[in-house]
């Protein structure tokens, strides 16, 4: 009874004493504590007591702010004993340590999960009573994984009334939950009347928050060449952090306000017989139907790439091109014009014609030229070499024969046209041959001649004997050679015979003759190389030959006179007179006598005593 009564009596003191404030016992604790998720989480509970910190009950409990909003308890401990409780979340992954020296007590919960963000408290209580709590809230942060971003493929029309669906953005795995913002060409969208954005948020299984935001919005052209994006913001301990996604483009579709109508080919000025293609193109990309044509005549509807092929031009196809499009949405149509210059050449034409005739010493103007929708350059060759430019030709008697009129047009390559003109001088005819008129022939064998004659008007050609005998006339065909004739006969040689070429015309005419000499087979030898015209050369060889001889004879005569010429064996040695002039002597010999004479300069024939 007495313990009792003096434990009632220690009770009531305590009670009074604590009424007078006389112990105090104070708990101080951090408003918040952040980690990452996974890791271990420390909350300390610091107190403070006029006693000491001995002697104190200590308890652990969790308020659970977004559950139930009940308080339960985690760990209990007093002077003899210390427990966690069962049955929680956390009943396996915590400890505690302390109390300190300076009266710390904390709660370690190993591995956290983003579940445990929750408030906790510590309860200290004094054994006399003397209760004290604080409070800290745990906040648990886990980085989301990478955003993702995911545009429309299918056009978007500028004509839609309603938004239109851009795209969509997704972040996952996040806590807390992240947030999403669109962007245009570096622009924040916010929903407006012409944006909407819709968000749409997933808490996974693992407590983990996953946020989807799909945007909508009412197109215009110039969202082309606009570029979008999301910005997520999430927060980690301490701070935010941001990530992007990747850049999209969207497919506007919208009608072309302006059209271009221009040719493609060729790169160069269009000439007749040209393929020519004319290209359409809009500044629009929504359908469209687009034809092109002549503005007065049918339209052609084309294909991408809306290209119109005209084979083969010719001047008649130049003109007026028009290239109309029409939007197959609001059916509204729009046109383009060019005009297309087809250039010509018309075949070359010779004033006074393509023949003309001069008479002796007379001269002739001969005019060449040609139609061209562009400037021209006429040019005339003969044989091959170029010997005038320009349209008029002077034609003289020197200048007869066969000219080629070339008129190009210099600012398209290729662009041409030719002519000829075949320029006669009146006049006799004059014949010519490169064969031998001399001929040795096998008898029994035959020989062909040929010989052409040049002149005009027509010349005609016959082949007679020296007796005048015609062997044959040239034919027609013969005839036809431009200004002359040729003409070839083939004839038996059995004897020694004489052929004549004869040519003639209205103004006069010529021979050519050839021999023939018959010979036997056996001394036959090939026929001799001698023309008509071979006569200089012979001439030629006989003074050569004289020029030799009087070499020869000046050196004789200089050797007799250094005394270096001996007398034959049984003649006597030529000896000079003094008494006499200065005479030169030769030895005369006759095939017919063994005398010798000597004979002076000036013919006399010496006494046997001076030979």
């Amino acid at each position: 009874m007495a313990v009792r009564n003096t434990g009632s009596l220690l009770l009531g003191l305590a009670l009074l004493l604590r009424t007078w404030g006389a112990w105090a016992l104070e708990v101080n604790m951090e408003d918040r504590v952040e980690v990452h998720a996974g890791v271990s989480a420390n909350i300390t509970c610091m107190f403070t007591s006029d006693e000491g910190i001995g002697g104190m009950i200590i308890r652990w409990l969790y308020f659970d702010l977004k559950g139930s909003g009940e308080k339960k308890e985690l760990y209990y401990q007093d002077p003899t004993v210390r427990e966690v409780r069962q049955g929680t979340p956390l009943t396996d992954r915590i400890s505690v340590s302390g109390p300190g020296e300076r009266g710390d007590v904390v709660l370690t919960i190993h591995n956290v999960r983003v579940q445990d963000e929750l408030e906790f408290i510590c309860v200290v209580k004094h054994l006399v009573g003397e209760v004290a709590e604080g409070r800290t809230q745990l906040r648990v942060f886990d980085a989301p994984d990478r955003p993702t971003i995911e545009g429309v493929t299918t056009g978007l029309s500028v004509n839609d009334i309603d938004k239109a669906k851009i795209g969509v953005c997704e972040v996952k795995n996040g806590y807390p939950r992240p947030n999403i913002t669109w962007y245009r060409n570096e622009m924040p969208l916010r929903n407006s009347d012409d944006v909407e954005v819709i968000p749409r948020v997933t808490v996974e299984s693992s407590g983990l928050i996953s946020v989807s935001s799909e945007l909508h919005m009412k197109v215009a052209m110039e969202d082309k060449d606009s570029k979008f994006y999301c910005e997520v913001n999430y927060f980690v301990p301490g701070m935010v952090r941001m990530m992007e996604t990747d850049r999209i483009s969207i497919n506007v579709l919208y009608p072309s306000t302006v059209l271009t109508l221009w040719v493609e080919s060729p790169t160069r000025k269009i000439k007749e017989g040209d393929t020519v293609r004319l290209h359409c193109a809009g500044n629009g990309n929504s359908p469209a139907s687009f034809s092109v044509g002549p503005v007065n005549g049918s339209q052609t509807e084309v294909e991408k790439p809306y290209v119109l092929v005209l084979e083969k031009v010719t001047r008649g196809d130049g003109g007026q091109y028009q290239c109309s499009s029409m939007d197959m949405e609001t059916y509204e149509e729009i046109s383009k014009k060019i005009t297309v210059d087809v250039n010509y050449l018309d075949p070359a034409v010779v004033m006074p014609g393509d023949t003309i005739v001069l008479a002796q010493g007379e001269e002739m103007k001969a005019t060449c030229n040609a139609l061209s929708s562009l400037p021209t350059v006429t040019t005339w060759f003969k044989d091959g070499e170029e010997v005038f430019q320009g349209h008029t030709l002077m034609v003289t008697l020197d200048s007869a024969g066969t000219y080629l009129c070339k008129v190009t047009v210099p600012e398209i390559e290729g662009m041409e046209t030719s002519t000829t003109l075949q320029a006669y001088v009146k006049g006799p005819p004059r014949i010519t041959t490169e064969q031998d008129t001399e001929i040795e022939e096998s008898a029994g064998n035959s020989v062909e001649l040929r010989c052409a004659a040049s002149g005009f008007p027509s010349v005609s050609i016959t082949w007679s004997t020296a007796d005048g005998q015609v062997i044959r006339e040239a034919t027609k065909t013969e005839m036809e050679t431009g200004g002359g004739a040729e003409s070839a006969v083939r004839i038996q040689v059995d004897s020694d015979i004489t052929v004549l070429c004869n040519a003639s015309n209205a103004y006069g005419s010529d021979a050519l003759t050839f021999s023939i000499k018959a010979i036997k087979a056996e001394s036959a030898f090939p026929p001799k190389k001698i023309k008509k015209e071979g006569s200089g050369v012979v001439i030629a060889v006989i003074i050569i030959c004289i020029l030799l001889l009087a070499v020869l004879g000046s050196v004789l005569y200089f050797l007799y006179k250094t005394g270096k010429i001996c007398g034959r064996s049984g003649k006597q040695d030529l000896t000079k007179d003094p008494s006499t002039k200065d005479d030169i002597v030769v030895e005369m010999k006759s095939d017919n006598t063994e005398e010798a004479v000597l004979l002076g300069v000036n013919g006399e024939k010496l006494p046997p005593g001076d030979q």
